[in-house]
């Protein structure tokens, strides 16, 4: 259970080096605990059950991300799980989307993430809690456990729970195929943008024959699961790092204007 990892990540803010800095503020090293914890069962529990099996921990890169962490003491520098410029990602994109900080957020904060690039209607569908059921028994309201999974899913689509994630998304009557209606309800909202920003429109059938060529498809017409591309890369790491030293230099230049960073509260501030 994810509770079963708290003195596991007691012990490396108490002891690891590269987490310090973090010794003085316990707000932050309990967040930076629970993104890891978060991080570790989005990847590895792959079944959902909220405790990993001794075939997921055998399956998974966990040990020896923690013998990376053992042995490395620049955290950063240990991209799996316990890097602490990607939970300073995380965090700061929630808290921008939270406006009223209460740890939750609804689907109209959740529509300005990206600078408005999600759809309403896909906005819905992650609402409808049909990729994944929102632990934060608020109705309407999606808490920081599951802002986790979905920011991990929309910024790397190329690993495995990402691809499920939004195969969910898309597949509407949830027969694990996606037909060509299904993927043009949602797209026909991104051709209204387009044309509403006096784009090119680019015609659906034009997408769909180019995703036809590149899978070639067993199930005519639409896609399976099992024809989802396999990865081999992630682009969360590249995603991360860009977004890190963005907000850094953000926060360098507000601390110089006015001494302190606008999405950090008194009883809150940032350690950094």
């Amino acid at each position: 259970m994810q509770d079963d990892f708290r003195p596991l990540l007691h012990e490396l803010l108490g002891s690891h080096p590269g987490l310090e800095f973090l010794q003085s503020t316990p707000e932050f090293q309990e967040r930076y605990a629970e993104t890891v914890i978060y991080r570790i069962f989005y990847y590895i529990n792959r079944s959902e059950t909220g405790r990993l099996t001794l075939r997921e921990l055998k399956r998974g890169n966990l040990i020896a991300a923690m013998q990376h962490v053992d042995e490395e003491e620049d955290i950063n520098k240990v991209l799996r799980y316990f890097s602490y410029e990607h939970f300073y990602v995380i965090y700061c994109k929630f808290w921008e989307l939270d406006t009223d900080h209460d740890f939750l957020i609804d689907k109209e904060n959740l529509i300005r993430y990206g600078n408005h690039a999600l759809t309403y209607r896909i906005v819905d569908r992650i609402f409808s809690q049909v990729p994944r059921k929102f632990r934060s028994r608020v109705e309407g309201k999606m808490g920081y456990e599951d802002f986790v999974y979905f920011i991990l899913s929309e910024e790397d689509k190329s690993s495995e729970p990402g691809l499920e994630y939004w195969f969910k998304c898309i597949d509407l009557d949830g027969n694990g195929v996606l037909t060509p209606n299904e993927m043009q309800f949602f797209y026909e909202e991104q051709l209204h943008r387009m044309e509403c920003m006096t784009q090119e429109p680019v015609l659906f059938e034009d997408i769909l024959c180019q995703i036809f060529d590149m899978i070639g498809p067993e199930v005519t017409p639409g896609f399976s699961t099992d024809e989802r591309e396999n990865p081999t890369l992630t682009e969360w790491d590249r995603f991360a790092h860009r977004e890190y030293i963005r907000l850094s230099m953000e926060e360098d230049v507000e601390d110089a204007s006015n001494g302190s960073g606008d999405i950090w509260d008194e009883s809150f501030e940032a350690p950094f």
